[in-house]
């Protein structure tokens, strides 16, 4: 009876859960669906609470030091105080509202190097060890997002990797504690001039926020060092927009510029 008890406070014979996503492709702003599936163990089991959290991977600078964390960004709980008996079957429906400023990680169809994003279901049994599940999802751009990406493929930009920043950007509305940036190496016209640069959206459900961060190369009549780029217009108007004339403009002042 004392090992009985003690298994169970290691977790041994409890509840197992598995979340089974109706469609793990979303876009910033849409909704995951589906459905939480608890199955009891040898014992009953209190539950006291079902929670799912996005998660993703953030990059902290602390001091001299950077490190890689798994960070929850957004949590929503989708049952409590729920008993399990013996080798019961329970389903728990949700729809989780995926934030504007969500990560992307498919651009194209294409995973995008470095981003991992999914969705974690957390059990707090009482009395033992919190099982869990994580489940990957993916997140496509919004159309207006999609706009100014496809101006950096027809440039000739080439993507080298995605990170998500802790940190804050001065100026926007940005709600979540980190940002993501998408980097680029420039198109051969500008490839003496400048080492890379970062897309970064941060995203309302009113306007698109693109912030824009060029690492220029020192010359001999110029210095090195970063230079930014700022543009908020509503989603309709950056659909329209002609970003591939307003990014190579930018270009072409932050490249010919005189420091």
């Amino acid at each position: 009876m004392v090992f009985k008890r003690m298994m169970r406070a290691f977790g041994v014979g409890g509840p197992t859960v598995d979340t089974v996503l109706t469609n793990p492709n979303v876009r910033p702003g849409e909704v995951l669906s589906g459905e939480v599936r608890i199955a009891g163990g040898d014992h009953p089991a209190e539950i006291d609470h079902v929670t799912l959290a996005l998660l993703t991977r953030v990059e902290v600078e602390s001091g001299d030091n950077e490190y890689n964390t798994n960070m929850e960004f957004h949590k929503f709980s989708v049952g409590q105080r729920i008993v399990v008996q013996p080798h019961q079957n329970l389903s728990l429906p949700f729809q989780i509202p995926v934030p504007f400023e969500c990560p992307i990680n498919v651009v194209g169809g294409q995973q995008l190097h470095g981003m991992q994003l999914g969705l974690r279901t957390e059990l707090e049994v009482r009395g033992a060890v919190d099982p869990g599940d994580l489940d990957p999802i993916w997140v496509h751009p919004l159309q207006s997002q999609d706009a100014v990406l496809q101006a950096f493929g027809h440039m000739g930009f080439r993507f080298t990797k995605a990170d998500n920043e802790r940190g804050r950007i001065h100026g926007v509305p940005q709600q979540l504690p980190f940002y993501q940036e998408i980097e680029f190496y420039p198109p051969p016209q500008f490839a003496g001039r400048v080492k890379q640069v970062e897309l970064t959206f941060v995203t309302t459900p009113g306007e698109l926020h693109v912030i824009l961060e060029a690492d220029k190369r020192a010359g001999l009549l110029r210095a090195g060092g970063d230079a930014y780029g700022r543009f908020a217009v509503s989603h309709q108007q950056a659909v329209g927009t002609d970003w591939t004339a307003t990014i190579n403009q930018w270009m072409s002042q932050v490249s010919g510029s005189r420091w």
